[in-house]
């Protein structure tokens, strides 16, 4: 089917006629089998109407008819736009209400990433720079996998399962030629093989709907969990100077498009147009103007707060220049305290939906504080500092580990004996810590191991001095592949042996 961005889907039927023809194929689905059926929501106008059609569908069903369960979920990357974020959360709630109300078989669920996955976690914690359309780490974690792990729950429990979807092939070309490409290996009508997941199926009702027939279904058609559909045109209005800007409406959309509305901290775009306008446009939303500042922050170019180092301690080149690696120590602080300032203005400042609002949670913290002191070695334990100067409270957490024996007392000490050596300093750290880390363990397994670690990423006295001698290295490993390559080798000729076997000779 070829790709039309003008053409209503209504155009041959009329409104009423092919609405009323798509509630019956969505029945007759409904019915032919009995494969749970899981709809992805994210508050967007396309999962909006697809579940909105599927809602309608099973009402005109008898209860004995219905018994099917209809798993409704939204993945949440705890990093969503706190506009939309807070339609979403409140139309679920709505949704379950107004489900249970009517007997209908539909739950909802939403989903976060794995506590020690989050976007925080990782940038924070581990040290990952701010994803790059080279470096795009985040959809995966943040929406594909809670959404492929809900499912592959449901096929485990039942076999089977399909996923109704919000796609449209008007959305782009890519897009259309990836549904069309799948539509060709359709194994029942209507249902086509989910690309990531075995045993699990993609229904998409409005494949064929142009995004005009999407706003004009929503305008007709009352919602039927009690949600205007008036107010969900007026946030994408407010979000966009030309009153248009398409949510990421599902795990298989890509993350942040050219005019998506999505996560907040997007760096995959050259600038978060949706809350901008936002801003712009309404005065009462300037709260969210830190947020807006910390996103194009974290999209500066980041080259002197990374170190230069990879993660597992090589150094690597590209054109004689050394790759970054992840945030350093001070850098992954520098981004801690400004989402804690960033979530204390917020509080101060915003309505009284979002006086509670929790840019960072207490468990991501809690992961993050791990991560610098028994991954990273950073034993000073600078997180329950950080918070305290942010929040004037004291960090709710308890104590991480209780055999450190060593803490900020002991670092400022040693980074006094250490002068201005950084580098000695970490290396003399670590060293401290992997010594405590094996102290009580009966064989010790892994201890040289772990030093050796150390020593290899503290081996060095300078970034300068890592950048040289990895250009010698390469230098040396590029001057004895040449010789290699150049060594004249012998020539040889098979023969047979007298056991019948091969054998090689060379030329004379």
């Amino acid at each position: 089917m070829s790709l039309s961005t003008s053409k209503s889907a209504f155009a041959a039927l009329g409104f009423k006629a092919a609405i009323a023809r798509l509630l019956e194929e969505i029945i007759a689905l409904y019915q032919a089998d009995t494969i749970p059926w899981v709809v992805g929501y994210s508050g967007g106008k396309d999962s909006t109407a697809t579940l909105q059609l599927v809602w309608l569908a099973l009402s005109r069903l008898s209860p004995e008819h219905r018994q099917k369960p209809v798993y409704v979920i939204s993945t949440d990357t705890l990093v969503e736009n706190p506009i939309v974020a807070a339609w979403v959360a409140r139309s679920l709630d709505h949704m379950a209400e107004r489900a249970r109300e009517a007997g209908l078989p539909i739950s909802t669920h939403r989903l976060t990433p794995d506590p020690t996955n989050t976007f925080w976690v990782n940038l924070i914690g581990r040290g990952y720079p701010a994803p790059r359309p080279k470096f795009r780490w985040c959809t995966e974690r943040l929406k594909i996998d809670p959404s492929n792990r809900f499912i592959a729950d449901v096929v485990k429990r039942n076999g089977e399962a399909i996923v109704v979807l919000g796609m449209r092939k008007a959305e782009s070309q890519a897009r259309a030629k990836v549904m069309d490409r799948l539509e060709g290996q359709r194994v029942r009508e209507q249902l086509s093989p989910n690309a990531s997941l075995q045993n699990s199926y993609v229904y998409t009702p409005i494949e064929t709907w142009s995004n005009d027939d999407v706003w004009m279904f929503l305008m007709q058609v009352r919602n039927p969990w009690g949600f205007p559909n008036k107010d969900l045109l007026t946030m994408y209005q407010g979000a966009s100077a030309d009153g248009e800007c398409p949510l990421v409406i599902d795990s298989s959309t890509p993350s942040c498009g050219d005019s998506r509305f999505g996560c907040w901290v997007c760096t995959l775009v050259e600038r978060d147009k949706s809350m901008q306008a936002m801003i712009q446009n309404d005065a009462e939303k300037e709260w969210m103007l830190p947020l807006l500042e910390l996103r194009n922050e974290l999209d500066g170019d980041d080259r002197n707060l990374r170190d230069f180092r990879r993660m597992n301690g090589s150094v690597q080149l590209f054109k004689d220049r050394v790759i970054p690696g992840p945030y350093t120590q001070t850098a992954r602080e520098l981004w801690l305290r400004k989402v804690l300032e960033a979530q204390r203005h917020i509080r101060a400042n915003g309505p009284d939906e979002v006086r509670e609002i929790e840019l960072i949670t207490l468990g991501e913290l809690a992961e993050i504080r791990r991560l610098w002191v028994l991954e990273k070695h950073e034993i000073e334990d600078n997180l329950p500092v950080i918070y305290s100067k942010v929040f004037g409270t004291s960090y709710p957490g308890p104590r991480i580990d209780d055999n450190l024996v060593l803490g900020s007392d002991e670092m400022r000490v040693l980074r006094e004996i250490c002068g201005e050596d950084e580098l000695h300093f970490q290396l003399t750290r670590e060293l401290l810590d992997v010594e405590r880390q094996h102290r009580t363990m009966a064989r010790r397994a892994g201890l040289f191991k772990a030093l050796e670690g150390a020593l290899r990423r503290g081996f060095y006295d300078s970034a300068e001095d890592a950048e040289q001698r990895a250009l010698e290295r390469r230098d040396v490993l590029e001057g004895a592949r040449a010789a290699v390559s150049d060594a004249e080798l012998p020539l040889v000729q098979p023969v047979s042996d007298p056991d019948g076997g091969l054998d090689v000779r060379p030329v004379p």
